[in-house]
């Protein structure tokens, strides 16, 4: 048996309100043209899962530790230690790694939490010069890609205790109450911020984007901080099956090496709507020639729904859906004697009205062979479908096992 994971990242959603467009009243699910998982879903059984506990926060490092079968309350790891694993920075006891943007603040406001989704070409060569200048015994800045970045912060566990507010969250909000505050090393950052504040205008490939007609970056944000983890159990030793995983970011790279999944290099794998969408699925589904598990997790529908983009964000969909479900579904017409099954969903919810996450139950579909319509047949995959079969998997690290089990286990069937 080959199994298949697609995460569809950010792409539930809340029906749309005054919009100006034709989909109000709609999901975006509901609005896309989705006719393969629109098939997988009337053939399959359909649910809803909490992938988000509560009490902990509504990103993809929670959501996609569920899906890989992890209880996050258990297993989790704070963010910025995975995204270190996935940059392949190894963390020395006494550090603590943060995520950092850069960005956009104008007039005390949060313009940009992604510097108009910069190019990582020019983001890495802005963070390689901010490092010279600001790199040194307690501060290591580290290029990643696109707005996303690394800072290894040595000697000041105290950073885990601060109270931090991710940028996307606060979107042309006032910044006033958001920096990183609640104890003594608030200060540190907040310094490190000032420092990146003044310099940043001065640098090379700053002016180069001015030149270019692009906006600058004026700012560092560092949040979601980490450590080394200890004491993770692998995939494969959990489950007894080898895996592989596909994304265009670090977090997930870095889900795959703490977890031992195979991080595949698949060239035109990105975070937006640029994803070369059927080179991601040709190169994920080869992985099954060696591995009996990929997980295929595409960012694109997380993207549009942080930048509020409608119809932006059901292009996502539906390059999802024509693009790499087909593939799927051909795959396992072509494997049908040995065996394929698929799971489908998002990790959480990034609703247009929010432009942020929320840890509301996701729709998922699993789909292939031993698995059987559930007693409440849908004729579409969205939200409301799945909430209408009175099927909800919490916790939602239950999904693999359901997915393994061939529908029969996992979870609480409520």
């Amino acid at each position: 048996m080959k199994y298949i994971v697609v995460i569809l990242d950010g792409a539930a959603d809340r029906p749309l309100v005054d919009t100006e467009t034709p989909y109000d009243g709609q999901t975006i699910l509901e609005a896309a043209a989705i006719p393969v998982l629109d098939l997988m879903a009337r053939q399959g059984r359909v649910g809803l899962a909490r992938t988000v506990p509560e009490g902990c926060e509504p990103s993809s490092a929670a959501a996609c530790t569920s899906i890989l079968g992890y209880d996050p309350a258990r297993y989790g790891v704070g963010r910025g230690a995975i995204e270190a694993a996935g940059m392949g920075i190894e963390l020395a006891d006494d550090e603590v790694a943060l995520r950092v943007n850069t960005l956009i603040i104008e007039d005390g406001l949060m313009s940009s939490y992604a510097c108009d989704h910069i190019e990582t070409a020019s983001s890495r060569a802005l963070v390689s010069e901010l490092a010279a200048e600001l790199n040194d015994d307690t501060f290591t800045l580290h290029p990643g890609l696109a707005y996303r970045h690394l800072l290894v912060v040595k000697g000041h566990r105290e950073l885990l205790d601060l109270q931090f507010t991710p940028p996307h969250d606060i979107t042309g909000q006032p910044i006033d109450g958001h920096l990183p505050r609640g104890g003594a090393g608030a200060d540190l950052l907040l310094n490190l911020m000032e420092r990146a504040h003044k310099l940043l205008p001065t640098l090379p490939a700053n002016l180069d984007r001015i030149a270019h007609g692009l906006r600058a970056a004026t700012d560092l944000w560092p949040f979601w901080p980490g450590v080394a983890p200890k004491d993770l159990v692998s995939f494969t030793e959990r489950f007894g099956k080898t895996a592989a995983l596909s994304s265009g970011v670090d977090l997930l790279g870095g889900l795959a090496v703490l977890f031992g999944l195979d991080r595949l290099d698949i060239a035109g794998v990105t975070d937006g709507l640029d994803n070369d969408f059927a080179a991601q699925a040709s190169g994920s589904l080869d992985a099954l020639a060696d591995h009996d598990l990929v997980v295929i997790h595409i960012e694109a529908p997380d993207e549009e729904g942080h930048a509020g983009n409608i119809f932006g964000k059901i292009a996502a969909l539906e390059k999802i859906d024509s693009q790499v479900m087909t593939r799927i579904l051909t795959y396992a017409k072509q494997h049908a004697g040995e065996g394929v099954r698929v799971l489908a969903l998002p990790d959480h919810p990034t609703p247009i009205e929010l432009l942020t996450h929320t840890g509301d139950p996701v729709p998922w579909l699993l789909w292939g062979t031993g698995i059987e319509p559930g007693l409440a047949p849908v004729e579409a995959y969205n939200e409301f479908t799945a909430a209408d079969t009175g099927v909800m998997i919490d916790p939602g690290a239950g999904l693999m096992e359901l997915l393994l089990a061939g529908g029969d286990g996992g979870g609480e069937l409520a």
